[in-house]
């Protein structure tokens, strides 16, 4: 960790920009339904609050359609009320992002008070470096870019000092988490303490692991791991294959794979990795498969080929005990991805199962790393994520972070 922290400030009557990472899941009332993030992200606010810090916290929610009757029920207030709760004090809300109203109450803070600002995506100006992807040079027009400045120098206005504590858009160039911090004089650019985390753990992990070091990799498509199968090919002892991407590995090795899903224009791209890969790359040996993605339809254990009436919804308990007696061996593991349909019983079996080998390998002394995204969310259905050495707050992130791929917002951060 070579990023300055926000234990390294001296907020002490300082007005403290925040970025988090608040997108939690709410229902259609608006009541939140899983507030882990706010509560992972509760350290770093206290430590500002505790130490007379002016905390301004900002963070999006979901993605708005710039309808404002649609997007009402994204809006940050519910979040704000919670945080209030945790706190056992007042978190104020303003309905505003920049401008008048939003200045006038970050400026009108006092030591040791917190204010959460609007939905950082209800201007559209936060993300508009993804809309330039979709330019003909591929870059910001001169409009775009004059529309993320002006955002840019809007919120850095509330900032003395700023801090990034949201991991789970730290692949982002996003404006609040790159361009903003670039505007706070060098010195009081600094992470949080969840992003810190986020770091250390990932960071060890890949780069100097207790071994045998291994990594599951699971999910739908190859195209999506590819560059971290890549990646970790150079790093670690074992990858174990699981999710449908195990049938495009499978048509690669001309398996009849019946009506599962595969990216048949990726087949010699899998090929490729299979090659490259070597004994390294374990793939199912057998499946659970079924006629349809269903709840309450009769599941198969197939071996060989799926028969064509057929489609692989989870591993099967060959490939498990495979998978479990490495998983038992291991020093580090690091799981990326369901190895089924997790959501739907009874192809949930396999991905809870290898949950419980990796908990249980971490009480033998492993060190444990779930990358976040719907991994993160099966070891929390069954109550296991305090037993993981580290739960990523962020699937997307997690995984460029296993690409290899350096994160901009950090890189902005100051030295510690």
């Amino acid at each position: 960790m070579t990023k300055k922290s926000v234990r390294d400030l001296a907020v002490k009557g300082m007005r403290v920009l925040i970025r988090a990472d608040l997108n939690v899941p709410l229902d259609d009332q608006q009541k939140i339904t899983n507030d882990a993030r706010i509560r992972k992200f509760l350290p770093t606010l206290k430590h500002v609050l505790d130490n007379d810090g002016r905390a301004i916290v900002m963070s999006h929610l979901g993605r708005p359609k710039g309808d404002p009757a649609a997007d009402k029920i994204l809006s940050l207030r519910p979040i704000a009320e919670r945080i209030g709760e945790l706190l056992g004090k007042e978190c104020k809300f303003v309905p505003h992002i920049t401008g008048p109203e939003a200045l006038a109450a970050s400026s009108g803070l006092q030591d040791g008070e917190v204010l959460l600002l609007e939905n950082l995506r209800f201007d559209s100006a936060e993300t508009v470096i993804d809309k330039a992807k979709k330019n003909p040079s591929g870059e910001l027009t001169p409009a775009q870019d004059e529309m993320r400045q002006v955002f840019a120098r809007a919120l850095a206005a509330h900032a003395d000092l700023y801090v990034n504590d949201a991991f789970g858009t730290c692949h982002r160039k996003h404006v609040s988490m790159y361009d903003v911090p670039r505007l706070v004089p060098v010195g009081g650019r600094a992470v949080g303490f969840l992003v810190e985390k986020e770091l250390q753990y990932l960071g060890q992990a890949v780069n100097s692991p207790k071994r045998p070091f291994i990594a599951i990799l699971g999910g739908a498509k190859v195209s999506d791991k590819i560059g971290v199968i890549k990646n970790l090919l150079t790093k670690v002892d074992h990858i174990l294959i699981g999710g449908a991407m195990t049938y495009t590995f499978w048509a690669a090795q001309g398996r009849g794979i019946g009506k599962s899903l595969c990216e048949h224009d990726k087949i010699n791209l899998a090929k490729g990795i299979l090659a490259e890969a070597g004994d390294k790359l374990h793939l199912p040996v057998d499946s659970i498969a079924a006629t349809e993605l269903k709840a309450g339809v009769k599941p198969q254990i197939v071996e060989g080929s799926i028969p064509d009436d057929l489609m692989g919804l989870d591993i099967g308990p060959k490939t498990f005990k495979e998978y479990n007696q490495i998983v038992g061996e291991a020093g580090t593991i690091i799981w990326n991805g369901p190895v089924g349909a997790f959501e739907i019983e009874p192809f949930d079996t396999g991905t809870f199962a290898l949950a419980r080998s990796i908990a249980e390998a971490t009480s033998r002394g492993a060190v444990t790393v779930i990358g976040g995204g719907d991994s993160a969310a099966a070891v929390e259905k069954i109550g296991l994520t305090e037993r993981m050495t580290h739960v990523s707050t962020g699937g997307g992130a997690s995984l460029k972070f296993l690409e290899g791929k350096r994160f901009d917002p950090i890189e902005v951060i100051d030295e510690a």
